[in-house]
């Protein structure tokens, strides 16, 4: 009997470590990974990377834990990887203070303080502050590559080729590639991030309702000072992350642009963008917000239900889709990984075909 072959469709952080999951269960299946561009050039690439304990649902939450604990492991095993633990603090008005408690896993410790943490960011009248655990943010780019290298000769990663179709049979999967290639697999994971109108797959995702939304973070030419918190703004869900490893601070805000589509290439910020990101940070840091001069601007799949979406998407489950995370990519990366792979059946196969 042949080992199952598995093709994961996405290099990015989530298809890395679906990889890597596989590979760490010992499982005895070959896996490809498929990806139209190279390692972590897509949302991966644009990604703030920041990490902490908080989900909106008790599921989220608890894969929020499982990723928490995966990353720990990892920085434990690997001290050299793009990973960098910091402070956090977050900030609501004190009318949402038990949603806060509800949200933040209890391994955040959450601990009431007069101020956040940083001479630049003050309270607002009726707004209250925390400190807590369990925060880090990662080069995300150069996490993916650091993992593909691990991977690799074993993992064979297949750059610079699109899958144009996929074709679910009786005995497998037939991937169509750019290329003019065909693989045959037992089993597909589809991990393209924003990308998820590709032809290949769009009718297959499009009963789940996942759309596509912009993702705005602003620079701000200003240095962090050594032990800078990470400041959380809960009622606005925005963040201030400090980059030490770059010389800037990054300001993330919700931007409210929808179904745009990840192939265009980005013409930038615009003026509303400055002038969202600055109105919402003035009212805590204002002399922070006049240096938002620059930023990245990209977007992310977003589910109706705001929790990923992993799951079968033939009747066969031969095709797994791992993704939909709502600009939480990497913070869930290891938990939607795993629950991609619980999805597959790796103990038998038909096929094996490269």
């Amino acid at each position: 009997m042949s080992r199952p072959t598995v093709v994961v469709v996405g290099a990015g952080i989530i298809g890395c470590l679906v990889a890597r999951e596989i590979t760490d269960r010992g499982a005895d299946a070959e896996v490809v990974v498929v990806d139209r561009d190279g390692v972590g050039t897509g949302a991966s690439r644009r990604s703030a990377g920041l990490h902490f304990p908080r989900g909106a649902s008790e599921r989220v939450r608890r894969m929020t834990a499982y990723s928490e604990d995966w990353y720990g492991r990892l920085l434990g095993a690997d001290p050299g990887a793009p990973i960098h633990p910091l402070p956090m603090a977050v900030v609501a008005s004190s009318d949402r203070a038990a949603e806060v408690h509800e949200a933040y896993l209890p391994s955040a410790k959450l601990t009431p303080v007069a101020a956040p943490g940083d001479d630049r960011v003050v309270l607002p009248a009726g707004a209250v502050a925390w400190t807590g655990d369990g925060c880090q943010h990662a080069d995300v780019h150069a996490l993916s590559l650091r993992l593909a290298r691990g991977l690799r000769p074993a993992v064979p990663f297949r750059e610079g080729i699109a899958v144009t179709g996929l074709v679910p049979r009786a005995d497998g999967v037939t991937l169509r590639l750019g290329s003019g290639e065909d693989l045959t697999a037992d089993h597909v994971v589809l991990a393209p991030g924003p990308w998820i109108h590709a032809p290949a797959w769009r009718d297959l995702l499009a009963p789940h309702g996942a759309r596509v939304k912009k993702v705005v973070a602003l620079h701000i030419e200003d240095r962090p000072g050594p032990g800078a918190p990470c400041v959380v703004f809960h009622d606005e869900d925005a963040f201030l992350l400090p980059l030490a490893d770059r010389g800037h601070w990054l300001f993330s805000y919700t931007c409210q642009e929808w179904d745009v589509d990840p192939d265009r290439p980005t013409d930038g910020l615009h003026a509303e963008h400055l002038a969202e990101a600055r109105g919402t940070l003035a009212r805590y840091a204002p002399e922070l917000a006049a240096r938002c001069t620059s930023g990245r601007v990209f977007c992310d799949a977003y589910t109706p239900d705001r929790r990923p979406l992993v799951r079968a998407l033939d009747p066969a489950g031969r095709i797994v889709f791992a993704g939909g995370a709502n600009g939480s990519g990497y913070r869930l990366a290891p938990a939607i990984a795993a629950e991609a792979v619980d999805l597959l059946d790796l103990t038998s196969s038909r096929r094996s075909q490269w």
